[in-house]
């Protein structure tokens, strides 16, 4: 199956299909003007592109490993740090037990998002410039940048709450106001109902253009920061557009549900978004953390020293929690389909062994765990290419999605969560919202959605409580929901107001 591939350099642009070795490498001379350089539709492609790339950063650049489904899931109930000490990658310590400074915490989240926005935010200055570009591709690239520009915002937003928000990007002295929480929201909601109207993304990704947004995927952004601000003015709404995907037909859910995360799964019917990953020809680097290739992830919790397995070895970070396993029914195919049991798989697999390390539970994500052979083709550094797609928004979501909003509305949803649990092979019957948080619990165990719906639902200050824990000894609170803001960003604009993080 073909994927859209994006990267960017200081000096190239950078296209790639995994079907294909051709490459598109225009210069960029920084003394041209943007709006002589892009005097094409290939060029505004091009730049268009450029507004995807960050999403590749996310799992590893500049000095900090910051995969969004680690970063988020450490944070929750399911998940802990591992590695070799609590001083191993300490700034995932740090968030795993609630103790993050303004100078120790995942900022490169931060730099990350307000590149993909400057990137987005070029896109929308200069295309309405380009001379011989249709009026429909020109809507078609607006539509594409402002989506991008409000997924990586609602990061920011669930992140730090209180941020800068520009939709034109800033002049010198490169100071963007400040907005409170509920403001960007705000912002954030206009932004997509905008979008949404334009009415131009299509429902699914052409083949070949997997990885690109689609109404899908804006509509399930839409749901997810509906949802998490709590906003009952547009439930209904948010209810409509997942009805839209649903009765759309365009997706389904996938009945082996351990295929989902093969390297043969991915963009299968189930999948409504994935993060892209290469390694064929892939030139990821330690030297060059955002050139064109795969991802680290999967090592960073893959099993350590392991012997006899079918897996690569790994370095022991993000390990299951028992509990977890230890939620499932018996027949539940989520359990074993998405977690691996050490010693169930050793007693299948005679010889099989591993090492353990620090946080060890026995337990690993097996929706992400590297294969031997999974970096195939690589060119650069192994470990740094390995092709497995963040899967992150699936059709089981949608239908979730529906179950929780119709729960909220007073309407019956129950259809929907029935579905997903008959494909999971769940004995769950209870349909009551608590019901629904939890079966969310065991649909997305290490795919970075437990920790936002503990918040966004009131369970997290229970929930996360300490003495609820293996490992953490503190308690989450409400002062915790947003990070402090990199202190390396107040340097730059004493103006910005710390978030109260305690």
């Amino acid at each position: 199956m073909k994927k859209i591939y994006l990267a960017l350099s200081a000096a190239a642009l950078l296209l790639v299909s995994a079907c294909s070795t051709d490459f598109v490498t225009p210069k960029h001379n920084s003394s041209e003007p943007l709006a002589d350089y892009f005097n094409s539709e290939a060029r505004m492609s091009e730049g268009l592109t450029a507004a995807y790339d960050p999403l590749n950063w996310f799992d590893y650049a500049f000095g900090q490993y910051d995969a969004l489904h680690l970063v988020n899931d450490i944070m929750a109930d399911d998940m802990y740090a591992g590695g070799s000490n609590d001083g191993d990658q300490p700034i995932l310590v740090k968030t795993h037990y609630y103790t993050l400074t303004p100078t120790e915490q995942p900022n490169q989240i931060w730099t990350v998002c307000y590149s993909g926005i400057n990137r987005a935010n070029t896109v929308l200055e200069y295309v309405d410039g380009v001379p011989g570009m249709s009026e429909d591709k020109k809507t078609l690239f607006k539509a594409e940048a402002i989506t991008l520009r409000n997924f990586y915002y609602t990061l920011l937003w669930k992140y730090w709450g209180n941020i800068p928000y520009y939709e034109e990007n800033l002049k010198a002295p490169y100071f963007g106001e400040q907005l409170g929480h509920d403001e960007v929201y705000a912002k954030i909601v206009a932004s997509l109902e905008e979008v949404i109207g334009l009415n131009v993304l299509p429902m699914k990704a052409a083949v070949g253009s997997e990885g690109r947004v689609t109404k899908a995927m804006l509509y399930m952004l839409y749901a997810e920061v509906v949802m998490y601000q709590k906003d009952q003015s547009r439930y209904q709404t948010a209810l409509n557009y997942m009805k839209e995907i649903i009765t759309g037909h365009q997706y389904s859910l996938v009945s082996d549900f351990a295929s989902i995360w093969l390297e043969s799964g991915e963009w299968g019917t189930e999948s409504i978004w994935e993060i892209n990953y290469i390694s064929e020809g892939g030139v990821r680097s330690w030297g060059n953390s955002i050139a064109l290739g795969g991802e680290v992830f999967s090592v960073l919790c893959g099993i350590p020293a392991e012997k006899g397995t079918e897996f690569q070895e790994g370095w022991g970070f993000g390990t299951i929690a028992k509990s977890a396993y230890d939620m499932y029914d018996d027949t539940d195919i989520r359990r074993d389909g998405g977690i691996l049991n050490f010693e169930a798989y050793a007693a299948a697999h005679p010889g099989a062994q591993y090492t353990p390390r620090w946080q060890d539970t026995g337990y690993f994500n097996l929706k992400y765990l590297p294969y031997k052979g999974g970096n195939h083709g690589y060119l650069a550094d192994d470990n740094l290419n390995y092709g497995n797609n963040f899967r992150y928004y699936r059709y089981a979501e949608t239908l979730l999605n529906a179950a929780e909003l119709s729960s909220l509305l007073g309407q019956d949803g129950s259809s929907y969560l029935k579905e997903v649990r008959d494909r999971a092979h769940s004995q769950d019957t209870g349909t009551s919202y608590d019901d629904i948080i939890e079966e969310r619990h065991k649909e997305f165990v290490g795919e970075g959605k437990r920790y936002w719906d503990l918040v966004r639902s009131g369970q997290a200050a229970e929930v996360l409580k300490g003495a609820n824990h293996e490992y953490r000894t503190n308690d989450w609170n409400e002062s915790k929901k947003y990070w402090p803001i990199p202190q390396s960003e107040i340097d730059k604009d004493p103006a910005l107001k710390q978030n109260d993080y305690k």
